[in-house]
This record gives structure tokens, C-alpha cells and sequence, in this order.
């Protein structure tokens, strides 16, 4: 058998991981554990439990009607806006039945999350530069949902290769359950072909819709009253928060006013995109974030395959030797000024986490219990109860310890009172 029908068999080992049924992920450890301080959230709605989100999509609608919409995996060069709505489970399940919850072991034991609805709102024109009548409505729904609770933040999550618009949709509605009612939570809906045999047909659509993210944070920015525009990107999402970020950023010096965008946490989580791309990026928007962090496994599976594909590096599982002395000095000084934070993700530090996961920022509830309490407080990762390392070249690094979910109670504590360690 010849490498490349190995590296191909082990891409397709995958595809059923990335394109099965999406259940309700593990509850964040902060939710299971009793802590006192995060915002109110049900880490087991029962099922029938009905969460919104908000959306915004290049990919080409379908549907005689709007009630009866739905977007293919044809791109746009149109920006669309709407509200999701999806469904935890099955109808309300009768007295004395079992429920099933978040918190089984196994995933065939948490309830489906499915698209049950979507309400689309307006379209965003970025020919004209207009901005219409719907889209000034929806832009102050944006700001009745943020007006609601004490958290003013937006968070938009851009999601990965091989996916529908369901199934991005159901990861999004799930960060929105579990960061708790104060929380507003955008899906940025990108044209995947939704299969890892059109993995390059992906890549190339994420680099033409660079354009429209960069717009979006524009329009976003400019219409709403957001205090901080947090985002999160998972594996090839990267392809386009990175570049979009730098430019919008661009877009906004230009114009006079790089702080308008308001950009809080950048969080790429398994980001597969050219390490050297990436590295190129961060310089020109990192210092008009809040924070940027880069989780990370090194053994991560997925990106190895990708790695091989690309012949280059992923900024989820780097090469520093692709990268020149300059370039890692910046990398250098800013992991110790805490404007770059990265986050190393070791299964042996994790119980129960596979050695090759790609989704553990998902999957594992410390780390999306880690990523909950650095959403909702802007928390450092001291003050999230990490240890602090240091690579051999002195880029800091942070990992989890053993004893993490017993820290958490005083930590949390001390956030909400607003002291940090």
C-alpha cells in the first residue's frame, strides 16, 4: 500500500467523527462542579429545550419561502443575517421517563442538538455600502439581546472544514447554552462542501470569504453597541479569522479609527491554517484585541493529515523553524507581555482525552470549562488556575494541572468579586 493511500485511509478514518450527529457536548467542569460566580445555565436542559442564535452566512440561500429557507454549500457574495433556532433532544419525554443529559460518559448517551428553524432578517450589501431598513432592525435586535444581561460581549464562532450549515449551527447553539443566559452567540457560516474529500474545494472557499468576515466586523462594529466582539475559530475557520481580522483592522487605520472594532478574546482552537500565514497576521491586529490564544495538541491527528496536504506547518501544531529569528522573538515577547497566550493541550494532562484529538476544546470539559470562565471574565490564565512553562527558546506556554477542577471554586469566586491572582 503507497503513503498516500495510507495518509487517505487515515483522512477518511475521520470523516465520520466530523460529519455523525451532533450531541450535546460534555458540561464544562465549572458547571458540574457546583462553582458559584458564572453566569445561570442549565448544564442538563431537558430535552425539547430550545436555544436561539444569531447568524450570518456568504453561503447561497434555498427555499420558496423564508420560513421554509435553508443555505446550501454554494457560495455568495452576499452577507445574510438571521436567527437560528435549535431544539436539545427530542419533544418534552413523559413523567418518569429518563432524560437524557449532558452529562453521560459516552456520547450516544447526550441528546441530539438540531436545526428546527431559521428566521432570516436581512441581507448586508457590501457593493452598495448600504445599509437598509432590515439590516438596521436586526442590528437592534443584536443590541436588545446584548441589553438583556450584565454581558455586553458578542461572540462569533467560525467553524471548521467539513461542515453543514446544521452542524455549525448546533456547535454554536451549545456555547450559547453553556456561557449561560447573559450570553450572545453569532455562527459565522461559511460554504464548506462538508466532506474531507473536497478538503482542498474548502480551503480554497475560506480564502475567497476572508472578505466578507472582515465586513461583517465592520458592519457589526459600526451598528451595534457590542462592548467587546470576541471570536472563535476551530481548525480551518482559522483560514478565515486570521486574515479577516488583520483586515478589518487595516480597513479600520485606514479610516482613522483601529479601536472602533472593539475585539476582545480571539480564541483559535486547533487552528489549522500555514503556521508562517498565521505568524505574518497576528502582528497586524493582536494589538487591538483584548487577548489572543492558541490552543493546541501537538499530536492532533487531523492536522497532521493537513499538514501533509499543504507541505507546510499548522498554527495548531507549529514548526518554529518555518519561521525566521525575528519573527520568533515577536512571538517571544509577546507571550510575556500576556497578549498571546498559548494554550498546550497534553492528553497527559487530561483524563480521558485521546492522544490524536482535534475537537478537544469541545469534547473535554476542562478545556471548554476553561474556555467559559476566560469568555465571561476576560480572565487571564493565572487567574484561570493554569501553570505557567516556558519552551527552550522562551515562549510562554500554559498547560492544566492535575488538581485543576479543585481550583476552580476560588478562582471563579475571586473573578466575580473582580480580583484576579
Amino acid at each position: 500500500m503507497t503513503f498516500r493511500c495510507v495518509v487517505l485511509l487515515a483522512a477518511l478514518s475521520l470523516v465520520a467523527a466530523c460529519t455523525s450527529t451532533v450531541r450535546l457536548m460534555p458540561a464544562p467542569t465549572i458547571l458540574t462542579s457546583g462553582h458559584a460566580g458564572l453566569a445561570p445555565a442549565d448544564p442538563d436542559p431537558v430535552p425539547g429545550t430550545r436555544i436561539e442564535i444569531l447568524y450570518a452566512t456568504n453561503r447561497v440561500p434555498v427555499g420558496p419561502t423564508a420560513s421554509a429557507r435553508n443555505y446550501t454549500r454554494i457560495r455568495s457574495n452576499q452577507l445574510r443575517v438571521g436567527v437560528a433556532t435549535l431544539q436539545v433532544g427530542d419533544d418534552p419525554v413523559p413523567a418518569g421517563q429518563p432524560q437524557a443529559t449532558s452529562g453521560g460518559s459516552a456520547a450516544r448517551q447526550r441528546p441530539e442538538v438540531r436545526l428546527v428553524g431559521l428566521s432570516p432578517r436581512a441581507v448586508l450589501d457590501d457593493e452598495s455600502g448600504a445599509t437598509g431598513p432590515d439590516a438596521e432592525a436586526f442590528f437592534a435586535y443584536v443590541d436588545e439581546l446584548i441589553g438583556r444581561g450584565g454581558n455586553r460581549d458578542l461572540l462569533i464562532y467560525v467553524h471548521g472544514a467539513n461542515s453543514s450549515f446544521e452542524r455549525a449551527a448546533a456547535q454554536a447553539a451549545q456555547f450559547q447554552h453553556f456561557l449561560g443566559r447573559d450570553a450572545v452567540v453569532m455562527l459565522f457560516a461559511w460554504p464548506s462542501a462538508g466532506s474531507w474529500l473536497r478538503y482542498r474545494l474548502d480551503v480554497a472557499t475560506a480564502g475567497r470569504t476572508v472578505p466578507e468576515f472582515a465586513y461583517l466586523l465592520q458592519k457589526l462594529a459600526t451598528h451595534t453597541n457590542v462592548a467587546k466582539l470576541n471570536v472563535l475559530a476551530y481548525s480551518a475557520g482559522s483560514m478565515i479569522a486570521s486574515p479577516g481580522l488583520a483586515r478589518a483592522v487595516d480597513a479600520a487605520a485606514a479610516a482613522g479609527d483601529p479601536a472602533r472594532l472593539r475585539l476582545g478574546e480571539i480564541y483559535y482552537a486547533a487552528p489549522d491554517i500555514d503556521f508562517p500565514v498565521f505568524v505574518e497576521n497576528l502582528p497586524r491586529y493582536q494589538g487591538q484585541t483584548q487577548r489572543v490564544t492558541v490552543a493546541l495538541n501537538t499530536g492532533d491527528r487531523a492536522l497532521s493529515f493537513s499538514q501533509w496536504i499543504h507541505r507546510v506547518s499548522r498554527a495548531g501544531r507549529p514548526n518554529l523553524d518555518e519561521i525566521g529569528p525575528e519573527e520568533t522573538q515577536w512571538l517571544a515577547d509577546a507571550s510575556a507581555r500576556n497578549e498571546l497566550d498559548v494554550l498546550a493541550i497534553r492528553p497527559a494532562d487530561l483524563p480521558g482525552l485521546p492522544a490524536s484529538s482535534h475537537s478537544f476544546w469541545y469534547d473535554h470539559p476542562w478545556v471548554s470549562s476553561d474556555m467559559v470562565v476566560k469568555l465571561q471574565f476576560h480572565a487571564t490564565p493565572p487567574a484561570r488556575g493554569l501553570d505557567a512553562n516556558r519552551t527552550r527558546i522562551d515562549i510562554a506556554f500554559w498547560t492544566f494541572p492535575p488538581d485543576y477542577p479543585s481550583r476552580l471554586s476560588s478562582l471563579v469566586r475571586d473573578l466575580a468579586a473582580g480580583k484576579a491572582p
